[in-house]
């Protein structure tokens, strides 16, 4: 005979003759293992009732619950199941009070402590600013004699409204242009009107300027070590300077990019609208005789400038018999330029992280960049080319087809393609 304990744990298999059950109350206390509190207990307490007499008492030497426990589950068994809570295992009310309802006076201490960030400050400029963290608001509250812990406080803003929020966007500065609706509803009943007519719609904009050279990306990738790159930032250590203009395609959700190497300038922009009219535009509109081009009021495309609009004249109504309607959004408003959210957001998520390090490799992730919403991207490389410093005298101005809207003149006109009479 062995001596050895047998794993089922009963009072039978400690003593020295092994039983016959060893194996059934093995399958017992496995499955006794895998249920929760509360389910072990009505488990057990309908095993017990099985056995009849001395069920409670065998039982709890099988599974090592206290006799106690399972008369507890069969009280639960004889009431009404359905009345008790499926969505936790005790019953509400269990375990200690909360750290609130021990001391009643930590809820407004609480609150005081917050209030001057709550409602400003009352100490001026003078006063030292500190941010109220739930470390700082836990030894605030332990000093004031109201002990509470990090998840207690987090648990009590929450209580009290508060929770974890970022700065809102949602103040106009003071010196927002009066036109600024008109020029929206302006941009909305143009939009409607090309898209009926199935004529062509685009987005414009340069994307920020990127330093091409080992420097550091934000943004994270997965990769079993880090990749090394330059300490500091500076413009000497770089190849060059990438500048990506896009054009965002509204009907067919397609982009194109063609990046730079010079400067950011109003024939660079036109030239690369031209290259996608060429390229992809006049295939996907082969009938097209009209083109809207939205566009921020500032940059290269500035509603301003002299240059963009000869060349648009001379570049897209002239050589491609275009008649160009160009929309800018007002001053400060350019977050609302669909190409923001839906193409260049898409650029900077897919290169989040990787060192740009040729403009090659801009190129390939400029190209290779898609979303699930069926977003593709075309990528064109120029260097070279645009030049600063062009002119346009006030006799090509008066010599260009440009029709200003009746709606916010300055920020909505319409380029004709010129014929020989009019060039001449």
């Amino acid at each position: 005979m062995s001596s050895s304990v047998h794993p089922c744990g009963c009072s039978r298999c400690r003593a020295v003759e092994p039983h016959a059950d060893c194996v059934l109350h093995q399958r017992i206390n496995l499955l006794v293992s895998r249920l929760d509190e509360q389910q072990r207990r009505w488990f057990v307490a309908l095993e017990a009732e099985r056995l009849g007499r001395g069920g409670d008492t065998l039982l709890a030497r099988i599974t090592g619950l206290n006799r106690r426990t399972i008369r507890r589950g069969r009280r639960e068994l004889a009431a009404e199941l359905a009345e008790r809570p499926t969505e936790r295992v005790r019953a509400p009310g269990g375990g200690r009070p909360a750290r609130e309802a021990q001391d009643p006076a930590l809820l407004p201490t609480l609150e005081a402590l917050l209030a001057p960030e709550t409602a400003g400050d009352p100490m001026g400029c003078r006063a030292k600013a500190k941010r109220s963290s739930l470390q700082h608001l836990s030894a605030a509250l332990s000093a004031a004699g109201h002990p509470a812990s990090r998840p207690t406080v987090a648990r009590l803003l929450r209580q009290l409204g508060y929770s974890p929020k970022l700065n809102a966007r949602r103040t106009e500065a003071r010196g927002s242009p009066p036109e600024r609706e008109a020029q929206f509803r302006h941009i909305a009943e143009q939009r409607e009107q090309f898209q009926a007519a199935g004529e062509p719609i685009i987005s414009v904009d340069s994307k920020k300027k990127e330093l091409v050279g080992d420097f550091k990306n934000a943004g994270r990738t997965w990769r079993r070590t880090a990749e090394a790159v330059l300490v500091h930032d500076w413009p000497q250590d770089a190849i060059g300077q990438a500048i990506p203009y896009g054009i965002y395609d509204l009907t067919n959700n397609r982009g194109f990019v063609c990046i730079g190497d010079c400067f950011d300038t109003p024939r660079f922009a036109v030239e690369a609208i031209r290259d996608w009219w060429a390229d992809h535009g006049s295939r996907r509109f082969p009938q097209a005789e009209r083109l809207l081009i939205l566009a921020d009021a500032g940059g290269s495309n500035g509603c301003r400038s002299r240059v963009w609009k000869a060349q648009l004249q001379e570049q897209l109504c002239d050589a491609c018999g275009l008649a160009v309607t160009v929309c800018h959004y007002p001053p400060g408003c350019s977050k609302w330029n669909p190409i923001e959210h839906r193409l260049f957001s898409a650029i900077s998520v897919n290169w989040a992280g990787v060192p740009l390090r040729t403009f090659a490799t801009i190129v390939r992730y400029v190209a290779g960049t898609v979303t699930a919403a069926g977003l593709r991207v075309a990528a064109l490389l120029k260097r070279g080319g645009n030049e600063t410093g062009e002119r346009v005298s006030d006799d090509a101005m008066r010599r260009l087809r440009l029709a200003p809207h009746a709606v916010c003149p300055a920020w909505n006109y319409t380029l004709s393609p010129r014929t020989s009479w009019d060039e001449a």
